[in-house]
């Protein structure tokens, strides 16, 4: 006996969107009985941040949208401006509220899909399916028994690995007093910011109107900072790098994506699977998550619904994982000058096909020309030393460190409204 046919553990895009793929089966195919187990408020329940992704318009989330762009940016650490189209793919941005309303919504009508609110503590195997075992709001005890379960907690520690980088973030919305954005072009990669020992740094501009913005301060390195040296970074960068006059910060967001070469099992168990960033879906030399979220989500609800075994397909191909592990230790180990790779591949490779390149789409007679605009040398190199690398479990983060101020003069205090 089962209390569902399908539990999805987290409510996040990648359970979300899995519970409304199978609830939603194309004609002549059932819907399963689908029941979302969500974190409660708090820490387990990140809050809202914002996801960008690229595709061709009329994308089944456009209507949520916060923007998006038909011409992408990006600045060398010279100053010299490489701008292209990518059509006819567009750059999007969408915030995580926004598509939990809209997707939430979806389940709401659904007469297949329960929600449930508890923090998961375990999912335990049973003969011909698995327990989702955990505690309510209230204090009490939930046991819901699946056939299937598809979890997407984060893991409580990464994989062993060969290489671990961190993209850690933080950015703030902003508005200034004077039209300072262009809201047809976003800044994907801006390299004129002080550039780390091994690894890179950018600025990264998502233009919400003439005056509005999402600015953030991007690094790819082995530790995070601390919140001042954000600050500091962010300041530097809006204030010397992009020149802007007044403005007022209306909103922050901050975070760490693990950029790493390690393996993700996607089976936990006979009938559990891994999904979303727990699952791999993470592209390692990116950091980028929601495009590859859709396609394992969609790839699992359409094995359901033509009775095959749902299992998550792997989110990127081998040779896109290879390509990742020789990136992220050709930086890693200072081979290559992070802001040069990859000022080179938007020179030198139209924007359409790099951004099917980063999102896995490309053959690989593209791949071998893509690869001819990089290093070729010191990639090379790394490719001959990683079947000689061990994949070792990773140790713990080491804490948050102060980066000096980019003028090598101590600032002022930093604003606490900030």
């Amino acid at each position: 006996m089962y209390d569902t046919e399908v539990a999805v553990v987290g409510g996040g895009a990648a359970g979300l969107s899995l519970a409304h793929r199978l609830c939603a089966p194309p004609p002549g195919a059932r819907s399963p009985r689908v029941t979302v187990v969500d974190a409660p408020p708090g820490p387990l329940r990140p809050p809202e941040r914002t996801w960008c992704y690229w595709e061709a318009p009329g994308g089944e989330y456009d209507g949520v949208l916060a923007a998006s762009w038909d011409r992408l940016r990006v600045h060398g650490t010279d100053g010299a401006q490489v701008t292209g189209r990518p059509g006819p793919l567009r750059y999007k941005m969408m915030r995580s509220g926004a598509f939990e309303q809209l997707v939430g919504a979806r389940l709401a009508a659904a007469p297949a899909a329960d929600r449930l609110t508890a923090v998961v503590e375990d999912v335990h195997a049973l003969p011909d399916g698995a327990e989702v075992r955990g505690v309510t709001p209230e204090g009490g005890t939930l046991r819901l028994r699946a056939r299937w379960v598809f979890d997407s907690r984060p893991l409580p520690a990464l994989p062993p690995a060969r290489t671990i980088l961190l993209q850690h973030f933080h950015g703030w919305f902003i508005r200034t007093e004077r039209p300072e954005f262009d809201p047809t072009t976003a800044d994907l990669m801006d390299f004129r910011t002080p550039q780390p020992d091994h690894g890179l740094s950018f600025g990264y501009v998502l233009p919400l109107g003439p005056y509005e913005a999402l600015a953030e301060y991007t690094e790819f390195s082995a530790a995070p900072l601390d919140e001042a040296a954000y600050h500091r970074a962010l300041r530097h960068y809006l204030t010397e790098v992009r020149a802007l006059g007044p403005y007022r910060i209306t909103a922050s967001e901050q975070g760490v994506i693990p950029m790493t070469d390690a393996r993700f099992p996607r089976a936990a168990g006979p009938r559990v699977f891994r999904i979303g960033a727990a699952g791999g879906a993470t592209r390692p030399s990116t950091g980028y998550t929601f495009a590859a979220v859709q396609r394992q989500t969609r790839a699992i609800a359409t094995a359901f619904h033509q009775g095959r075994t749902p299992a998550p397909p792997p989110p990127h191909s081998a040779r896109s994982r290879l390509m990742d592990a020789v990136l992220l230790r050709a930086l890693d180990s200072g081979r290559i000058d992070g802001a040069d790779f990859f000022t080179g591949l938007f020179r030198g490779v139209p924007m359409e096909r790099l951004l099917r390149f980063l999102d896995g789409g490309t053959r690989l007679r593209e791949d071998l020309s893509i690869g001819l605009h990089t290093p070729v040398r010191p990639m090379l190199r790394t490719v001959a030393e990683l079947p000689r690398l061990r994949r070792r479990p990773p140790v713990r983060h080491t804490p948050a460190r102060s980066a000096p101020p980019p003028t090598g003069r101590r600032p002022p205090d930093d604003d606490p409204a900030a």
